[in-house]
């Protein structure tokens, strides 16, 4: 069975030296402002909105035309119309201008995983792994995680010292994905996981990966009482096909990791800056729900997602969509939308509506949302038991966000605590 290199554009691309002639079609296209982006960017979202309205012709480095997709309303027909607004990026017009090292490549090519994929095939494909994450037992999650996030502090419990970002969040959602895979709890294969959802490793990493996953699905097959989510899958009445599986595991690893890992260290970062959550870092838990909910909502460690691909020409929100054109969905500044939020800096508190998870059919089903605030809530919790002390090692505003277009999470968390013993 081969697998593709989720770093390879579609095949025959035409050349991606060509000159580059921006959006003849949208002469009021707009080149990002990657600079305000890392820096402000609600007030990037701010902008554009009242100068372009909630759909926005963009072009991304190097000249790449996608529609900016800001209004929360207008997020929810895109999304809810996948019929219109497609998800196999194979439909783009646009893979011309697309260079092979472009910096979206691994989330834009295809790949022949569920998230590519459309109608029945979705449907069957989308279900199988919804049941297999339901599968997943609760207590049994919340236990591993909890063994996972104390082996971390051990590690530096006795120095008084650690970044929290490469020391802790990073290593946790990984290492519980494994052992809820059926993948044993292998140091090494954790940082090859690392390093190539990273972009550390290349295409032979990618290849050792889906050998274990090839080596996982074929144990699982033969132990059909084991209770994982490769099993689960195996036995499915979907019925999938190796190659399916393989693919679908593969890009759960993409899809749960590095949003997850964000999710566990914008709440950090925001109950260690923010005095209305001191009381939780002095061992309360109450806020760390408060946490989770105000950084999906205003810190969202998926801001925007290329995307959709229009199968037909349509108006939409007063713009011409021509079929073939790339959206790209605007997540945090949907959230951010003054007709769904009139008083943004009022915060969110217990409203869940936000559009961090996106929605629709493509977007993370509700099981996957509850595994990864499952994670992020035991990581919180068991760190600010064990460490009550806790605080920032720098001044807040020395706090870098690690800021991509797909992606925003905060660099590095170094702090510092009374030194504690290892249990």
């Amino acid at each position: 069975m081969t697998t593709p290199d989720p770093t390879t554009p579609p095949e025959d691309p035409l050349d991606p030296a060509a000159p580059l002639q921006g959006w003849p079609e949208q002469p009021d296209a707009v080149r990002l402002d990657t600079q305000m982006l890392r820096s402000d960017p609600d007030e990037l979202y701010r902008k554009l909105r009242h100068e372009h309205g909630p759909v926005v012709p963009v072009l991304l480095e190097p000249d790449i035309p996608v529609w900016m997709v800001l209004g929360y309303r207008e997020l929810l027909r895109v999304t809810a119309d996948s019929n219109v607004f497609a998800r196999d990026s194979r439909r783009w017009h646009s893979w011309d201008r697309v260079p092979p090292d472009w910096e979206l490549i691994t989330f834009v090519a295809y790949r022949p995983t569920m998230l590519f994929t459309e109608g029945p095939d979705h449907e069957r494909r989308s279900e199988a792994m919804i049941d297999s994450l339901e599968s997943v037992e609760p207590f049994e999650l919340r236990a591993e995680c909890e063994r996972v996030a104390d082996q971390l502090i051990d590690v530096f419990a006795g120095s008084g010292r650690a970044d929290l970002m490469a020391e802790y969040a990073s290593q946790i959602p990984l290492r519980v994905l494994n052992r809820m895979f059926g993948l044993d709890d292998d140091p090494a294969l954790t940082q090859e996981m690392l390093d190539l959802v990273s972009g550390k490793a290349g295409p032979a990493a990618f290849d050792r990966l889906t050998n274990r996953m090839v080596a996982l699905l074929e144990h699982a097959r033969s132990h059909p009482a084991a209770s994982n989510i490769a099993s689960a899958l195996a036995f499915h009445p979907a019925g999938l096909t190796d190659e399916e599986i393989v693919n679908d595991l593969l890009g759960n690893v993409y899809a749960a990791h590095q949003p997850t890992t964000d999710l566990i260290g914008n709440a950090l970062r925001l109950m260690l800056t923010d005095e209305r959550f001191a009381v939780t870092l002095s061992g309360g838990r109450r806020s760390v729900g408060q946490a989770l909910n105000e950084v999906l909502w205003e810190a969202t460690p998926i801001p925007n997602w290329v995307g959709r691909w229009a199968s037909e020409d349509t108006m939409f929100a007063g713009r011409h969509i021509r079929k073939g054109d790339c959206l790209m969905l605007s997540l945090a500044a949907a959230n951010a939308d003054p007709d769904v939020r009139p008083d943004f800096q009022a915060g969110a508190s217990g409203n869940q509506a936000h559009m961090a998870y996106s929605h629709g059919t493509h977007g993370c089903p509700q099981v996957g949302r509850e595994l990864a605030e499952s994670i992020a809530m035991a990581a919180i919790e068991v760190l600010t038991d064990r460490l009550p002390d806790v605080t920032l090692a720098v001044a807040p505003d020395e706090l870098e966000w690690r800021s991509a277009l797909m992606m925003r999470g905060v660099s590095s968390i170094p702090v510092e605590f009374t030194p504690a013993f290892a249990r």
